[in-house]
């Protein structure tokens, strides 16, 4: 195992502030990254963050942080549209890629990054916050154990009122952000993580209009079918006032039991479980808010996916998600969208 500094290059300074987020990891006395080098589109944020957390090099061309001699890792929070040039820029500079999500907004760009890893080797990782999160973990290792049995079913919701966000993010309008990639892959994501590849998905949407200047749906509810046989449903709704009900929940519906699990940002979550040897009993576990520097109050989850990442680096070992997770899920927005235009189930690539 290396003790080494592992050099990150950031691209992508937004409100939610991943400088301040990633300066975090330098107080883990087990982590070894710092940062090296930053990117933003706005000259006047990026020259502010790179004072505020000692930035040595800073740059408004992405260019310039991929193919630099002192980055190791990539660390790609741009705007959505913007994520495949930086990795593809980055992969074809021999660097490894963190990527939030969505990892691409295209099958086309996925593709391409799938072959560009298995090219170069680099080690890919899709920053899914909610993959890290304390409540998935715990639900993740229930059902790996055993203690559900076997897959019936899987759902997940993802609901969140966009009007307050777009005020310190108005990419999100101007672009506009397609919610499909930038809010359903997050619950896409999470019933892969249970049930692996999706078959088939039939959608619909509407547009909420709450926001008029927002252009496309931003509404969705999706019914899938899994390889195994597996169903599932996803709603991502976006376009709402939102309800009495948390920002994220999932279910997983097993022969031995069924388990519920809940994410707010910064506020506290938990999941329940029953199990069909005492059904009467629901075992509650609750979990407190994690705060933090980051606005969506994600640094918890950001330390545990760069912990996982430099244990894959140290030890050549594939991240979870990867490129191929990224690819499939973005997959399944894709037929979404076909789904929607023509009224009809529609099949998922998989063949990456």
């Amino acid at each position: 195992m290396s003790d080494s500094p592992i050099r990150l290059g950031i691209i992508g300074m937004g409100p939610a502030n991943m400088a301040s987020t990633m300066t975090m990891l330098q107080d883990e006395p087990d982590l070894r990254f710092t940062i090296t080098a930053a990117c933003a589109r706005r000259p006047d944020v990026l020259e502010q963050a790179a004072r505020q957390f000692n930035i040595p090099y800073w740059s408004t061309d992405y260019r310039d942080i991929v193919g630099r001699d002192d980055v190791d890792v990539v660390c790609v929070y741009s705007p959505d549209a913007l994520h495949a040039e930086s990795c593809i820029g980055a992969l074809e500079n021999n660097k490894h890629v963190i990527c939030t999500k969505p990892m691409v907004t295209t099958l086309e760009d996925a593709r391409r990054l799938v072959d560009l890893v298995r090219e170069t080797g680099a080690k890919f990782l899709v920053g899914q916050t909610m993959r890290f999160d304390r409540q998935f973990l715990d639900a993740k290792k229930r059902y790996d154990d055993g203690h559900l049995g076997r897959l019936i079913a899987l759902e997940s919701f993802y609901l969140h009122d966009m009007r307050p966000i777009y005020d310190f993010t108005p990419w999100r309008l101007t672009m506009p952000q397609d919610f499909m990639f930038g809010g359903c892959v997050h619950s896409i994501d999470i019933i892969r993580a249970f049930g692996g590849d999706i078959k088939r998905v039939h959608a619909i949407a509407n547009k909420g209009g709450l926001t008029p200047d927002y252009p496309i749906p931003d509404n969705f509810f999706l019914n899938v079918e899994f390889t195994s046989g597996v169903i599932g449903r996803v709603s991502g709704l976006y376009g709402i006032v939102h309800p009495p009900l948390p920002m994220m929940q999932y279910g997983v519906y097993g022969t031995k039991g069924s388990l519920q699990g809940e994410y707010t940002d910064n506020e506290p979550g938990e999941i329940r479980v029953v199990l069909d040897e005492n059904i009467e009993e629901v075992e509650t576990t609750p979990y407190d808010a994690e705060t933090d520097l980051s606005a969506y109050g994600h640094g918890g989850t950001v330390i545990r996916y760069m912990r996982h990442f430099q244990d894959c680096l140290d030890n050549d070992k594939d991240p979870s998600p990867g490129v191929l997770d990224g690819a499939k899920s973005v997959a399944v927005g894709v037929a979404a969208w076909e789904s929607i235009r023509t009224g009809n189930a529609v099949d998922v690539f998989n063949d990456f």
